[in-house]
């Protein structure tokens, strides 16, 4: 069996010292995580997290920078997630659309109170994007490349 690594875009967004968080349905289970999803065939990563945030927030995401890109083993499942996460703001709430299925609503958060709910986010790698964007990690949208 071939091993092949689950591809997802994120998006970090503050806005006023909070960030926008979406709780979600997982197994069951409300968990916190950034706006993100997989990446679809023949999709860009930038065209990947607008689709993603949209689709979960209701709102149009411009993405100025890539905050990092994570490598993050599953331990319950043996799954690989590799993640781009980008950073930028929105531009537009989308009127009366619907979010995601598995999406219970949109949060902003403080760091703080993001740091009293860890055992509430989805993956390690949302505390990891945030605490990366804090620090300034600021990468050139021109450092992501696709090729047709």
């Amino acid at each position: 069996m071939t091993w092949k690594p689950h591809v997802t875009v994120a998006a970090v967004i503050e806005k006023n010292s909070k960030y926008l968080l979406v709780e979600e349905l997982v197994d069951g289970k409300a968990v916190l995580n950034q706006p993100a999803g997989h990446l679809e065939e023949h999709e860009s990563f930038v065209d990947a997290v607008i689709r993603e945030t949209e689709e979960e927030t209701a709102t149009l995401f411009k993405p100025e920078f890539l905050v990092g890109l994570y490598r993050w083993i599953m331990p319950q499942k043996d799954r690989t997630y590799l993640r781009l996460c980008f950073a930028g703001k929105i531009i537009k709430t989308l009127e009366n659309q619907p979010l995601d299925t598995d999406i219970i609503r949109t949060r902003w958060l403080s760091y703080e109170e993001i740091l009293l709910q860890t055992e509430q986010l989805r993956s390690p790698l949302v505390l990891e994007c945030i605490e990366d964007y804090r620090q300034g990690k600021n990468f050139p949208m021109a450092l992501v490349k696709d090729l047709d």
